[in-house]
């Protein structure tokens, strides 16, 4: 999402080398680049404006510290005023001393509700929790139906009710009762997906209010699609001004939209962000961590999301087992190298993997690798693999020209991407053989022999 941002920022930065000193010119011309790049990035100017003076004040006039050069000074002091616009701590969930807690989501139609409510009730799960869903939106029979199917995908509990008349007490009684068997049946997490609208409008605000006044809230989190810019920034000031949000929800931060959403919805509503939605699948809700943003937007990457996301999702002890095989070399199998793939493919799209890396030093051309991952290729080699014996799986040697015709054929690919395949797998042994060595190498060079 902060792609094109990150490359303005970066150029900007880049002219500011070869200063001795932070002057009132050199700083000029970085923050006039600085404020268009922001407002490229669709940043609400009220923010931009803010931002840019905080900066200059911080900027002009400072003696550049001799471990740092001017572009990286002003790098510092950007980073830590971007910080500042988003939040400085990670905005955590509040929880009520006697359960069940109360979460109300708000929102308008479209900005994908329903979906975040399945995915907050699959992070709660994660964290020891037992949620329950339930839909308050009786003008829409659809969109019960499609809380049912996602309670269902997510495994969360789920309080249907009976629903009568499409009304704000319809609504309050569904409420009630969901909150009732939420006690009874030991959940200890409710959360209510509230009816949406194409635009705020008095009958929406007057039942949000009812309801907030009904279930008193632990929080009142407003979901808004970070693809709509300003919009969202102008829709969630308008919720908080009428319910006092206590957060915010941004879905679609993997799309391709500017960002400004994101660096705007905080300073212009006062409601921290809690949690971004990061793709289509119920486990791609992450908690919102101001500094993460920030690195990856500076182009500084984000290595402790991506170290989070690989805890999660590898299996440390077949990790474990096949970095053993592939140092040895020879016992690092075609089996091996698919499992290892899956692995990766368990974390995420590679493009999303590499966006957390930093665009700097040999990782600054990531951006062009990252254009031309075709994500297909992992099925392809998965299917290939698939393809061969156990027996041609452990040694690849003896793959000849028929069995190639084989594979290929049971694969549905060609001779050549399995010869491809095999050229590739070659080079890897090699390359982790050698590797294996070198570390060897390392210990001996740093053993104390007696007599040496």
């Amino acid at each position: 999402m902060f792609e094109n941002l990150t490359e303005k920022l970066q150029r900007t930065f880049k002219n500011l080398r070869g200063q001795g000193k932070l002057t009132e010119e050199n700083i000029g011309e970085a923050m006039r680049e600085l404020r268009l790049a922001m407002l490229e990035a669709d940043v609400n100017f009220k923010v931009v404006k803010d931002l840019i003076e905080h900066i200059r004040e911080k900027a002009v006039g400072q003696e550049v510290m001799t471990a740092l050069s001017p572009g990286e000074q002003v790098i510092k002091i950007v980073r830590d005023e971007l910080v500042n616009l988003l939040g400085q701590d990670t905005a955590r969930l509040k929880f009520a001393s006697q359960p069940p807690t109360v979460v109300l989501m708000a929102g308008l139609q479209g900005s994908g509700k329903t979906t975040t409510s399945g995915k907050l009730a699959h992070w709660l799960k994660k964290g020891g929790h037992r949620p329950m869903l339930v839909s308050v939106d009786v003008y829409r029979p659809a969109a019960r139906e499609q809380l049912k199917v996602v309670a269902k995908a997510v495994g969360a509990n789920i309080y249907e009710g009976e629903v009568g008349d499409a009304n704000t007490a319809t609504v309050e009684r569904l409420a009630k009762e969901a909150r009732r068997e939420a006690v009874n049946s030991g959940c200890d997490v409710l959360v209510v997906d509230t009816a949406g609208r194409l635009h705020i409008d008095e009958q929406l605000m007057e039942e949000m209010q009812s309801l907030k006044s009904l279930l008193n809230p632990q929080e009142i989190l407003f979901v808004a699609d970070a693809m709509t810019g300003q919009d969202a920034v102008k829709s969630a000031d308008e919720f908080h001004k009428k319910l006092s949000l206590t957060g915010v929800v941004l879905t679609k931060m993997d799309g391709d939209a500017r960002g400004g959403a994101a660096l705007s919805i905080r300073h212009v509503t006062g409601a921290p962000i809690k949690f971004i939605g990061i793709g289509e699948k119920y486990d791609a809700l992450e908690p919102f961590h101001p500094d993460r943003i920030v690195g990856r937007i500076l182009g500084m990457g984000d290595i402790l999301s991506l170290i989070e996301k690989a805890e999660a999702t590898v299996d440390k002890k077949k990790a474990e087992q096949f970095a053993q095989k592939a140092l040895a070399g020879d016992g690092f199998s075609l089996g091996d190298f698919r499992d290892q793939l899956l692995q990766v493919k368990k974390m995420g799209s590679l493009q999303s993997l590499i966006g957390m890396l930093p665009k700097i030093g040999p990782f600054s051309n990531l951006k062009n690798v990252a254009d031309k991952v075709d994500e297909k290729e992992i099925s392809r080699v998965e299917a290939i693999i698939n393809s061969m014996t156990p027996h041609e799986r452990d040694h690849h040697e003896v793959i000849n020209g028929s069995r190639r015709k084989r594979i290929a054929r049971g694969s549905g690919t060609t001779i050549h991407e399995v010869n491809q395949l095999l050229r590739q797998y070659a080079q890897m042994r090699k390359m982790f053989k050698d590797m294996g060595k070198a570390s060897f190498a390392r210990k001996l060079a740093g053993m104390k022999l007696p007599g040496m």
